[in-house]
């Protein structure tokens, strides 16, 4: 622990363990790392979490393993909610036995607290220990705006109301219908685990020191500013994925897409990835790969699964000349590659902003939580891309 003896301050940082949240907040305190050289960070998360976002040691950023609250013997039935309730379950408990064991263990009082958005129980940890509370927002502006407006919203359109009203009531929220808000907001079950600590941290995050966004600027103007008003201090910091130089380490292309891609014509290729958590269904799967097959365009996939199985029979044969599809893709270098013309997306943050910065238009498919909202938004609001029907 010789690193935190000649440490002049200590931040605990605590990650959310599921989706894409832990390694974006990685790759933000590997920035602060790097302009902080006399700081030593020590990185709360799972083990499963720290194994696959820790992949190379860094320097002055230690990881520390958090109790996931899974039973002893549990056995993974098949729901990808169920893990993230028995964690949420185990916090903030499992996040407060760990931090005492940072500080027993490397002798070092903690100066501030860096926290995913999500846990709203931060500040009360940063109260007790009378130390600044730092919130990193994972998304877009325009959902949080929502998560923190959740009152507001529900005394003006209720709750279970119309699908079809318009949040007008906001500036530049003309577009968006009560149907596009995430569950939890004003419809489905508001008192489900994760509906239950987005509501909380709506209104908690008032309390926070600063809340730093993987947004820019000018992405959503009139939210943004909306934001900075509600806030003590809202900062866009981002598009993390641009400006982190850790992540290079992902940009790994052992499946040669990059020189694929620089056989094929300008604007030419289709691109599609729905990310690393859900799937299409089969039958959209079918409807897909037939729309591939019949277009006739070249296409690259990031296929999650066993596309021998799950795409339709010789589908995988008769367009071996014109389609490459892996388990994995560097999307950003793929987005910002002449030959892709079109991105088919789950509609996540992170992928629109690859998108944004690789100036490819976008097609949508969204599953859940904020991708209803942000597919929306980039079709009616922003303009570069089109919802998936039926």
């Amino acid at each position: 622990m010789e690193d935190y003896k000649n440490a002049s301050k200590h931040i605990v940082v605590l990650a959310f363990p599921f989706g894409t949240h832990a390694a974006p907040l990685l790759n933000i305190i590997h920035q602060l790392s790097d302009a902080c050289p006399n700081t030593i960070f020590s990185f709360l998360s799972t083990q499963q979490s720290n194994n696959s976002s820790f992949p190379n040691k860094f320097h002055k950023i230690k990881p520390f393993n958090v109790r996931d609250g899974l039973p002893e013997g549990y056995i993974y039935s098949g729901d990808p909610n169920e893990p993230v309730e028995y964690f949420l379950k185990a916090t903030p408990g499992n996040f407060i036995e760990a931090i005492g064991a940072v500080v027993a263990e490397t002798g070092k009082p903690i100066d501030c607290l860096i926290t995913d958005a999500f846990f709203a129980f931060g500040g009360d940890i940063a109260d007790e220990l009378n130390i600044p509370w730092v919130v990193l927002w994972t998304a877009a502006p325009r959902t949080l705006f929502v998560h923190a407006e959740t009152d507001f919203i529900r005394q003006l359109v209720g709750i279970n109301g119309s699908q079809d009203k318009s949040l007008d009531f906001f500036p530049d929220f003309s577009g968006i219908r009560v149907s596009d808000l995430p569950v939890g907001v004003t419809c489905g079950d508001l008192d489900a685990p994760m509906a239950a600590m987005l509501y909380k941290m709506g209104l908690e995050l008032s309390r926070a020191t600063a809340i730093a966004a993987n947004s820019f600027e000018d992405v959503d103007n009139k939210v943004v500013n909306m934001l900075k008003l509600k806030f003590n201090m809202f900062l866009n910091v981002g598009p993390f994925n641009l400006v982190s130089s850790v992540s290079s380490f992902t940009m790994d292309d052992s499946h040669c897409c990059l020189d694929w891609l620089s056989k094929h014509k300008p604007s030419s290729v289709v691109y599609i990835s729905f990310g690393s958590v859900a799937t299409p269904l089969p039958h959209e799967l079918e409807a897909l790969s037939e729309a591939l097959e019949e277009s006739e365009f070249p296409f690259l996939w990031s296929f999650k699964g066993n596309p021998e199985k799950q795409l339709p029979p010789g589908f995988l044969e008769r367009t071996r000349s014109r389609g490459k599809i892996v388990p994995w893709a560097p999307q950003q270098k793929i987005l910002q590659h002449p030959s892709v013309g079109v991105f088919v997306s789950h509609g996540g943050w992170n992928s629109i902003l690859d998108s944004i910065a690789g100036g490819v238009p976008m097609i949508f498919r969204p599953f859940y939580g904020d991708q209803i909202l942000n597919t929306r938004t980039v079709e009616v609001v922003w303009g570069f891309g089109l919802r998936l029907e039926g």
